[in-house]
């Protein structure tokens, strides 16, 4: 389960402008601030289930679109490849420095 959270986490900050206003609004207080779908509901005067589906759904977009654009599976190749940099490299000052310059753009 928490793999999962942790991927949609993933793939909500990569494709978010590509949501609506609505499916934002339900994915962020789900998943980021630990809304129930019973106050998710609540707050949005709709049914539990209607909440329910509407992430589902979200979820299955977000998927879509890493399946087509890949923006987390070439976020996590880059991490894994600076990680190796970092590890040869680690005696050379002016590699790592380019290698710290590298994992702050991400």
């Amino acid at each position: 389960m928490l793999e999962k959270t942790t991927r949609v986490n993933y793939l909500f900050d990569f494709y978010q402008e590509l949501l609506t206003p609505k499916q934002r609004n339900y994915m962020e207080m789900y998943y980021l601030e630990d809304y129930s779908l019973g106050e998710i509901s609540e707050l949005f005067e709709v049914s539990r289930q209607a909440v329910y589906d509407n992430i589902r759904r979200t979820e299955k977009m977000l998927e879509s679109y890493e399946k087509k654009l890949k923006l987390y599976d070439k976020f996590q190749q880059r991490v894994t490849i600076l990680a190796e940099l970092d590890e040869v490299t680690e005696n050379d000052s002016k590699m790592q420095q380019f290698i710290t310059k590298l994992k702050e753009l991400d």
